[in-house]
């Protein structure tokens, strides 16, 4: 009888901070052979070798070296970056969520490819509990807060429809659409009661006081009564495990607006 040849090890590396989130989550970490500087912020591992991201990648020399069977990234890329690992042999893929739903099959994506699905199910019902018992909390609070969620400046731009999943979740609702291009004008003719800001790749150093200056901006209720705040980008903005974090803060905010226009 001919033996099976053993599988060979499973090595990825992630540019996705998402990705590493998840394959943390889910006990696949020991595949992670490489990482962005990014993943740090989301996943224990500090240890691992820091390669580009699909938006500066630097060299793919890099990446070659960590001998990678998998190379995962995730859209919005840089065209060019991408095309220069596509130069190479590798076995790329980049991830796409939209939805909290999406992001459930992004874990069962990473989960079969591991040999982790017990892991990946497991990690998706622990999600979703995390999520029901915040929105059993949400409940007290009373009327839904209008709110508004910004993932750049300039261009303004909406936090994806997932944080608007969030915001509903934690007792609110997102007053434009997600993931779009906004104006200074459509966010004060919606005039939401709180401004969240979650400023991609600045952690939690968001200026609130640039909100404040918006001079369309001085009647919109949230400006008004100064409830503008900052949710740590990684929280908000990473589709994965961080999200329960990011909905746990976020929910914190509400409370507090809550508890103070009550007090009015």
């Amino acid at each position: 009888m001919n033996k099976r040849k053993p599988r060979p090890s499973l090595r990825i590396v992630s540019l996705a901070p998402s990705a590493t989130s998840i394959l943390c989550a889910i006990g696949a970490q020991k595949a992670l052979v490489g990482v962005t500087k990014w993943c740090v912020d989301v996943a224990p591992v500090n240890d691992l070798p820091k390669v580009g991201d699909c938006w500066h990648m630097g060299s793919v020399d890099e990446i070659l070296k960590l001998k990678p069977s998998l190379v995962i990234g995730s859209v919005p890329f840089k065209a060019e970056t991408v095309a220069k690992l596509l130069e190479h042999p590798l076995n790329f893929f980049a991830k796409n969520p939209r939805t909290l739903a999406d992001i459930e099959n992004d874990i069962r994506l990473l989960g079969g490819i591991t040999g982790r699905q017990k892991h990946a199910e497991r990690l998706i019902i622990r999600m979703r509990n995390e999520f029901s018992k915040i929105t059993k909390k949400s409940r007290p609070l009373g009327k839904k807060l209008r709110v508004y969620c910004e993932a750049w400046p300039n261009p303004r731009i909406s936090c994806s429809p997932w944080v608007a999943e969030l915001v509903k979740i934690c007792g609110g609702e997102m007053v434009l659409p997600p993931g779009q291009k906004v104006t200074d004008e459509e966010v004060a003719n919606a005039c939401p009661d709180i401004i969240v800001l979650a400023w991609a790749a600045t952690s939690d150093k968001a200026k609130p006081e640039r909100s404040f200056a918006v001079a369309t901006w001085k009647d919109v209720p949230a400006i008004r009564n100064k409830h503008v705040y900052v949710v740590r980008d990684e929280l908000l903005n990473t589709p994965g495990p961080p999200l329960v974090a990011g909905a746990r803060q976020l929910f914190r905010v509400f409370q507090e607006v809550a508890v103070t226009d009550k007090k009015r």
